[in-house]
Parts: structure tokens; sequence; C-alpha cells
């Protein structure tokens, strides 16, 4: 589940090459816009099954792609890959989109039980999605459900500050799936060896021609593509500047660097609390789905907890640093997926689609 960010100075650097501000302005949208469009999306939970689809949408996922579709077969609904959303450079093997449709499945399966549909959900016959079969009767009550309109995944420098015990505990308690295994580091010397790991994999897929191209094609750099498309990774949810589409591909091509990258990216996990890493008992689409429960249900509990999340999954990403992360926390297996946390300011929220359009 990577995000990369934009130089910060881009904008400033690029303004005097545009037209007039009402031109400008014109290419770019309005963020008042946009921050209505986002709210729009995490409006209330309501009973029917839009609503509960709308916030099953709201889960973490890789690159914002959206990698799903959801079927309504009376009782139950089903959630498929969309292959059409695939990463395949990034996710060759579509571990991160297995993984995303698991976040999905936590967050539909607590709005569901919000509104009375209570249920288990499991894999599909065909083992290629997750089906979640319900029953109707009183609602269930979950505070997990209030945090997933409030969840974003946050790509900015955190305060520093530890994170009490008894708060740790709260995570991996809400985090438990079979199958499984969750990893907290919350010391410095493992945190840097963290660091290092994800600066190695972020120079290796950064050098990358084929990686850069597929990256740009998922950056928004305005509130008026995030808004027309509603999905991508959104500029501003990283705290970077809104630029016209053409001149954010400039600058993108000119200015997005590994050094300075690695710079941002050092200085943002030195200043996290902890990293959440975590670990599936086999490499399969199953127990992919349950490391995205588990990891949505982290994310939710950290919002509740007032932390953010941020996900540094380039050493899961680049092949051959997946066996020097896991030897961090003296696992064998394969790492899934790893996440920073702390407290940290909130940013402008990532985009959605309608829910029309992930109805199959």
């Amino acid at each position: 589940m990577n995000r990369r960010t934009m130089l910060v100075g881009a904008g400033a650097a690029l303004v005097a090459a545009g037209a007039g501000v009402a031109a400008w302005r014109s290419a770019v949208g309005s963020m008042v816009q946009y921050q209505a469009f986002a709210a729009g999306l995490r409006d209330r939970l309501t009973t029917d099954l839009e609503a509960v689809i709308r916030y099953a949408t709201l889960a973490a996922n890789s690159h914002n792609t959206q990698p799903w579709q959801f079927r309504l077969e009376g009782q139950a609904i089903e959630i498929r890959p969309d292959f059409r959303r695939r990463t395949p450079v990034v996710d060759p093997d579509d571990h991160h989109l297995y993984v995303s449709l698991g976040c999905a499945a936590a967050n539909l399966a607590l709005a569901a039980a919000a509104t009375g549909r209570s249920g288990e959900a499991s894999l599909t016959a065909d083992g290629n999605g997750v089906r979640y079969d319900y029953l109707m009767g009183a609602p269930k009550a979950d505070p997990l459900v209030n945090a997933i309109s409030k969840r974003q995944s946050t790509r900015a420098e955190y305060d520093g500050r530890a994170i009490p015990p008894a708060d740790l505990v709260e995570l991996e308690r809400t985090a438990a799936m079979p199958g499984v295994s969750l990893a907290l580091v919350t010391d410095r010397e493992r945190m840097k060896q963290v660091r290092d790991l994800v600066l190695a994999g972020n120079e290796d897929q950064m050098n990358d021609p084929a990686f850069m191209r597929e990256l740009k094609q998922w950056i928004r750099f305005n509130p008026r593509s995030a808004m027309a498309r509603g999905d991508g990774l959104f500029s501003a949810a990283s705290g970077n500047p809104a630029l016209p589409t053409g001149l954010g591909v400039i600058a993108f091509d000119q200015l997005f660097n590994v050094a300075q990258e690695n710079r941002n990216y050092a200085r943002q996990i030195d200043s996290s609390a902890g990293a959440a890493i975590f670990f599936g008992e086999r490499p399969d689409h199953d127990h992919w789905i349950r490391v995205g429960q588990a990891c949505q249900r982290f994310a939710l509990a950290a919002t509740i907890l007032g932390l953010k999340i941020a996900f540094i999954n380039q050493p899961i990403e680049v092949a051959h640093l997946r066996a020097d992360l896991a030897a961090i926390v003296g696992e064998t297996r394969r790492p899934d997926l790893v996440m920073r946390f702390g407290y940290g300011p909130t940013l402008p929220f990532s985009p959605r689609r309608p829910v029309a359009s992930v109805i199959a």
C-alpha cells in the first residue's frame, strides 16, 4: 500500500510558467469544493446497502486504485478483484490487490453489523474474493465504525512522542486475526533499521523507469483531477501544492528525485513512534486478505487513539529486502505490510469513486 510525495517547492518553482490566476484556478479546481466532495464521501452511515458499501470503499488500498467490485446477492455481499486496476510493476503477484480487498472487507463487516446486518466474512468458493453473508437483526455498535470516516494515511512528519504501553496493547488486540502475526517496533535502533530498508527500497524503485511510469499514472495533481477521477494519489493529501496536470507532470519528471525523497522518508520515519509489520501464515489469497483485515482494524484503532499511520512498503515490494525486514523482528516468513504510526497532523482525505461505479 505505497504513497509517494512530490516536492513541496514544486508549485512555487512552476507558478511563474503558468497563465493568469483565473486560468490557474480553473486548471486546478478549488480545495473548498474538494473538501465538500471528500466530506460527502464520509457522510454518516445510513441503513441502505449503498451506504454500507460506501463505508467499505473508505478502506486503505494500494495507490488508491480501489481495485474492487461489489456484488449483491440476496443476503450476501461479495467483494471481487477489479483486475483493470492492477499495478503490475509495484505489485506483480497482486499481493497488494488482495490485501486491499481485505481492508475493504473489514470496513464492510463493521458497517453492515452497525446497520443490523451481522454476519461472517469468508473466502469465496473460487478463492478470488470475499463473501459476507448476513442476517437482518438488531444493529451492533462498535467504536471502530465511527473511525472509518476519519481514518487516513497521513504521509507527513509526526511529533515523535512515544505511545503509552496500554495503547500498544489495544492496537494489538484490535488487529488480532487468525492466520496473521503482528510485530510492533518501537525502539529507536530497530526503527533505524526499518528506515534504512525503506530508503534502499525507495532508491531501487525510483531508479526503475517502469515503476516511475506506473506511479505517475496514479498521481492526481490537483482537486479538479482528484474529483473527476475519484481515485489515485492526491498530491494535497501529502501536504503538497496543487498544480495543473501538465505542470504536475513536469514537476514529477524534473524535480522528483531519490535524494530528496529519501530525506523526506528519513525525517518521517525518524519522527514516528513506531512501525507495525504484518505477516500472514502463508503467501496466498486467503492470508493476504486476512492481513488486510488485520491492517484495517489496526488503522481504525489507531484513529480512535488519536494516532496517524502511513504505509512504508518499499521493503515489501522490493523482493530482495523482505528477508532483511523480517529479520528485524526475528521472523522468517514473507512480510506483508509495514506501516509507521505516531501523533501527527490531519491532511486532506483521499478521493473515492461513486458507489454506483463499484457495484457490478
